[in-house]
This record gives structure tokens, sequence and C-alpha cells, in this order.
């Protein structure tokens, strides 16, 4: 979906749907909608821009004799931002239980849970009269190795059986996954299968899409195959919505389940502990973020939408390859905030391979860049606000820009036999990555109660980890790098590549 199919005056209405979306909703809900322009189609022009814009700025700096303090000043206003965000204070989980946001018989809420991040007094105190809907969504593809697992999981859940529904979506699987739901459902009545014909496009998007006006719930969530959820994560996860009106949307920290769950045979693979460590600095970078007024961002698995956020900006993206990254920027756009909790966690299987890792991760990066490509203007605009328009211009700089400018720095530096224009940046970024992920590992370790016998436990140990991983993400250097390349040069496509789950 490109930018010019949303409003483009001041205010957070509606945003438009493309033609593609297949949604039968009520009128009242959405927007009328409104055809794709080429916005979409120049994709592989405003990347190659971009690409040669990088190379030709670089090359500039490295031929005038201010360049490197053009450098510096860089460096010095992400290293200001970053420290901003590194001291946040963040909302690590709900301050409250569900519970206690359900009238009591004398028509008052009653606070059960307090957290140092946030006091009960500091938010909405909100008295519901019932428990909300909640609609669990699966879109699974050949997943015979994880769906009974997963069923039996959202089935069992510490919810009232009649508050909640879960939809598995059935992408035209070959294997034995239709069989299976098929024996599921006798057993749970709050199970509903919905098979997608033979060539469905949209993906993932899609296939939400095509069920969502079927579906009940107040809230929407969005899981992968291979989840496992703790029973009562919508206790835990739900009173966010309910105190505080403008959160559109949750992202529960993601889990590697090989590393984090005891008995694993796969536990200590490098891939597995490198995803491991990847995931705890992300939900530590996203509550750094959130917490001065930054980008909270959706991760696909163990996603929980608010309906209205959702109509809001259109339903799902189906011209993207990873509708949570799209998601993201359409929800801030409309004027809604994201959170992210590190409890309850979401469990995943992790990757164990360099090629699986490397197909999952490309189509991660090549996703993430499209949303710049398609949205920029609205982001110039400041659409979003000053403090999320600059914190997402730091992380585009380190994410994209950086490992993109590293190639032709390098090669002008061997040629001209001179030293690394980007070294300040690429000293910044090796600091702030290796002790935001030092963090990340220590608040695990201290929300899950885990004692220290000795300094090497405490301190030691999840230093090493976080150095482990800084070098195995020395992979999103390469990536990223070859991905800009690929989608300024080669044409566009919308590919899905699946990532196998063994059920292990």
């Amino acid at each position: 979906m490109s930018e010019n199919s949303w409003h483009e005056n001041d205010s957070y209405e509606a945003l438009e749907l493309a033609d593609t979306l297949t949604l039968s909703v009520e009128e009242e809900d959405i927007a009328e909608p409104s055809p794709l322009d080429e916005g979409f189609e120049r994709r592989r022009l405003k990347a190659a821009v971009i690409l040669a814009s990088i190379w030709l700025a670089v090359i500039f700096l490295h031929t005038v004799d201010w360049g490197s303090w053009v450098i510096l000043g860089l460096t010095g206003g992400m290293a200001a931002q970053m420290l901003r965000a590194f001291l946040g204070k963040p909302m690590l989980h709900s301050p409250v239980s569900l519970a206690s946001l359900v009238a009591e018989p004398t028509g008052q809420a009653v606070w059960q849970e307090s957290s140092p991040q946030v006091a009960p007094s500091e938010l909405l105190a909100t008295t519901i009269a019932t428990t909300p809907a909640v609609t669990l969504m699966v879109s699974a593809k050949n997943e015979e190795a994880v769906i009974e697992k997963l069923v039996r999981n959202l089935c069992g859940l510490d919810y009232p059986a009649d508050c909640y529904e879960v939809w598995i979506i059935d992408d035209a699987s070959t294997d034995r996954t239709p069989k299976i739901l098929q024996q599921l459902q006798q057993e749970f009545p709050q199970l509903n299968v919905f098979q997608r014909a033979v060539g469905a496009t949209g993906g993932k998007s899609g296939a939400l899409n095509q069920v969502l006006p079927q579906t009940q719930g107040e809230f929407l969530v969005v899981f992968d195959a291979d989840a496992q959820i703790q029973p009562d994560f919508l206790q835990q996860a739900l009173p966010i919505f309910l105190t505080q009106e403008r959160v559109g949307a949750l992202q529960l920290r993601k889990a590697i389940a090989q590393s984090e769950i005891p008995g694993s045979p796969e536990a200590g693979n490098f891939w597995v502990e490198g995803q491991r460590s990847e995931m705890l600095l992300d939900a530590f970078m996203q509550q750094q973020r959130i917490a001065v007024g930054g980008i909270g961002e959706l991760r696909g698995n163990g996603q929980i939408v608010r309906r209205q956020a959702l109509m809001d900006c259109g339903g799902w993206n189906e011209e993207t390859i990873t509708d949570d990254l799209d998601m993201t920027f359409r929800l801030h756009l409309s004027g809604w905030d994201i959170h992210c909790f590190s409890l309850p966690p979401v469990y995943e299987e992790g990757v164990t391979t360099a090629i699986a890792l490397w197909h999952q991760r490309n189509r991660w990066a090549e996703g993430g860049y499209q949303r710049y490509l398609d949205y920029w203007r609205l982001i110039a605009k400041n659409r979003m606000g000053t403090k999320k328009t600059v914190d997402l211009l730091v992380f585009w700089l380190m994410q994209y820009a950086m490992p993109t400018a590293a190639v032709p720095d390098f090669v002008i530096a061997i040629a001209r036999h001179r030293p690394l224009l980007l070294t300040p940046i690429s000293i910044l970024t090796f600091f702030f990555f290796v002790f935001s992920t030092l963090r990340g590992i220590r608040r695990k370790q201290l929300a899950s109660g885990q004692g220290f016998e000795n300094f090497w436990q405490a301190w030691g140990l999840p230093l090493f980890q976080a150095l482990q991983g800084f070098v195995y993400m020395m992979h999103w250097f390469v990536v990223v790098g070859s991905v800009t390349a690929r989608m300024a040069f080669l044409p566009k496509r919308l590919k899905w590549v699946k990532t196998m789950h063994k059920g292990s």
C-alpha cells in the first residue's frame, strides 16, 4: 500500500483501504476503498535514489577536509538520542491485573498488582463491566509438526471460554494440517478453522484480512504457528488497553524456545543463542524507545491489536512481505501508540542453521525497508510527531544507512589509503549494542527472579553473551547491505518465504 492511499490532511482520520483488501465489514467501520496509485510501483526507483544518495554523500565527505567533522556531529546527535533512550524508565509489564479492572459487586475496582516501574495511581483507573472479547488468529501453512500443540495451548487459556475465540486460517496446506485441525474442532468448541483456496493471494496479511469480518473480538491477538504462551497472558496483557486509550497495540517479548525452555537438544547452538540475545536486545531497545516517546514496533508473533486501531489504518497491508513491520508504521501514522512488555513472553522456535537465518532475515530486512519507501512522505511531514520522527531517523541511520554506507566507505578508504570515515558511528554502534544487550539479558534475569551465586553469573556471563550476540548480529550488516542494493536494481517482488517449524 502506497503512502498516497492515506489521507493527506493533518487529522488522524481513518485510512483508506486498498482495493486489494477483501474485507466486507460495515461501512461505518472503515473508509471507502480507493485504488492503489503508482507509489508502490516506484519502490525500486526510490531504493535506487536512496542508494545513490548514500554513496554520493560518502564519496563527497571523503573529498572535503571537513567531512570527518560532519560525521562527528552526526555521531554526537545519534549518541544524545541513544543515551536519552538508554536512561528511560519503561513499563515492563502491566502494573495491574485484568481482574482488578472488572467491577466488583460494589462497583469499585480493586488494584491487585503493582510494579516498580509504574504505580497504579499513575494510570487512568478504569472499571469495566464485562470481560473483553478477544480473538486469537493464526495463519498456518503446512504446520503439522506444531499445530496441535498450538491449538491445545490457545484453547486452554486462563480466560472465560465464552469471551474468546480461536481462528486458525489454513492457507491451503498440503500436509496433515487440515486433518489435525478437523479432529481438534470436535474437541474445542471455541476453535474455528478457515480454509483458504489454493492460489489465494496476500500471504499472511491476506489470510488475516479474509477472516477478519467473521471475528468478534474487541482485541485481536496474532500468533505464529510455532508459538507457545502461558495461560494467563490475557489477564496480564489486556489492562494496558483498558487504562490507556491511545494504545493501539502491544507486542509481547519474543523468546527463543530452544534456549529458554530447559531440555532442548539445540540449546547452545550458536545461531540459537545469537537469536536469544537478539530478542532480548530488541525488547530492551523497544521498551527504552517507548519510554522516551519513541517508536514501539510489532514483531508478528505475540502481537495484540485493538480492533478500532486496526480499522483506522485499513486492515493488514497485502502489498508487503512483513505485515507486522508495515502495521507498525500505519498505527503510529494513525495516532496510535504501541507498547512492548517483557512479561509474559511468547515462545517461538529459533532457526538453527545459517541458511535458514539468511532467508528469514532477508525477508525481515526487505519488509522493513519497504515501509520507509512506502511512507516516507508522511514521515517527513512529521505525521507521527517530533519525538517519534527523531527516534525513527536515528534508528534508520543505524539499521539501514550505516550498512549501506559502509561499502563505499571501505572502498574509498582502501583506494585512497586513508582511515574509514564512519569509524565514530561504528564505535558508537558497538558500545550501544553491547551494553543494550547486556541490560536486556540482565532485565530478563531479574524479571524471572533468577538468583546469582557469584559475580560471574551476575555480570561476567551476561557480558560474554552480549559480546557473542554482537558477533552474531554482524550478519545484519551483510543482509541489509545486500537487500538495499538488490531492491535498487532488481524488479520488485512479493515473496513470502516460509520458515519451517520442527516442533522439537
